[in-house]
């Protein structure tokens, strides 16, 4: 795994260049489910890009916020979500979504789709705390990362597997994980989908 200051770099130098193969006109179809299926509430997209997910969920009837800690997302997000026409209904941060401490209300749906699974175990530490905080009882965490398996040096960037269980379980219960490999340009990773539900207590 990159330290964050690198890593920072080289996703702020990506969105310079505009090499960012991530993003979509519309976000995943796990993510266009989720919103069939729950009514509207209160979302957080985390390492939200250009918040391709914030707009689809508030031109649906959410309110939604993003973070993201490269200022050149949000302003690529900012623009999106006003061509979209649904700035009422969204707020953008620019933020490392390990510190969210000026954030206090909780919310329904809790969305990262590839943020958390290129950080240092501090951060991930730091970052669980946050979604734990910040997803209502009863709410949904939403989670797609990739998976390092074991079977290549390449991949110890990425999350080990099982290390998401160890995070947020019993805070959260597993309703539901599907494995699978993510294609990028000529490269491949395993990966997972998982949907957790805020226990309780």
């Amino acid at each position: 795994m990159t330290d964050p200051v690198t890593r920072f770099q080289r996703l702020q130098q990506r969105y310079r260049d505009g090499d960012i193969p991530w993003d979509h006109e519309l976000p995943p179809p796990e993510v266009i489910a989720v919103a069939a299926e729950l009514p509207p509430g209160r979302m957080i997209d985390l390492g939200c890009g250009t918040a391709r997910a914030c707009v689809y969920l508030a031109a649906r009837g959410w309110q939604a916020d993003g973070v993201d800690f490269v200022p050149e997302a949000i302003d690529l997000a900012e623009e999106r979500v006003r061509r979209a026409g649904v700035a009422h209904r969204v707020r953008l941060f620019t933020a490392s979504v390990t510190d969210l401490h000026f954030l206090s209300e909780a919310y329904d749906l809790v969305l990262d789709v590839g943020c958390m699974h290129g950080m240092s175990r501090e951060e991930l530490h730091a970052y669980a705390s946050e979604v734990i905080r910040l997803t209502r009882p009863g709410g949904l965490y939403l989670l797609f990362a990739h998976l390092n398996d074991g079977t290549s040096s390449e991949m110890s960037r990425w999350i080990a597997k099982g290390e998401v269980e160890r995070l947020f379980l019993p805070a959260f219960s597993v309703e539901r994980v599907e494995h699978g490999i993510t294609h990028v340009c000529d490269t491949t990773w395993p990966s997972a989908w998982y949907w957790l539900r805020r226990r309780s207590c």
